[in-house]
């Protein structure tokens, strides 16, 4: 009887055994399909994201012009650079440059030293300036692919 006995004894371990590593195996399979899963999500999101495209500079000629009369005859020198994306805009912007710069002069020429003297009319002398260069850009890509303009000398006498 008691050979009968240990004999389902060590039945019932073989089974609690074989059912335990049943158990840590279909675990360790859920896992490792999660794990692997969640690396494969990381992936999409990272291919998924739009790449940082660098800034770069894109200097423009120096501009002198007369600005409207106020009781004497004043002019304004002006050294412009545009902060672009560095894609192809740089050299969109090298083929519309008489464009540009027929823009540009034509904006300048409409200004007074007044308008131009305080802060706030040289900001937004540089918005108005952006403007007219993405005007001149015949793709909306390109356009956007212009940040702002930067003044890099600015003389009024």
């Amino acid at each position: 009887m008691s050979d009968i006995k240990a004999e389902k004894t060590s039945s019932k371990k073989g089974l609690v055994i074989m059912i335990l590593v049943s158990v840590i195996a279909i675990g360790a399979g859920a896992g490792g399909t999660w794990f692997f899963m969640q690396g494969q999500q990381d992936d999409e999101y990272e291919s998924a994201r739009p790449k940082k495209i660098p800034t770069a500079f894109k200097e423009l000629d120096l501009f002198t012009v007369n600005l409207q009369p106020e009781g004497r005859d004043q002019y304004l020198q002006l050294g412009l650079t545009v902060k672009i994306r560095a894609t192809d805009v740089a050299l969109e912007i090298d083929r519309q440059m008489p464009e540009i710069r027929n823009r540009i002069l034509l904006l300048l020429t409409s200004k007074t030293a007044k308008d131009l003297s305080t802060l706030i009319g040289k900001k937004q002398l540089g918005i108005e300036l952006t403007d007219e260069i993405k005007k001149s850009m015949d793709s909306e890509l390109f356009r956007e692919e212009i940040l702002e303009v930067l003044f890099t000398s600015f003389v009024i006498q």
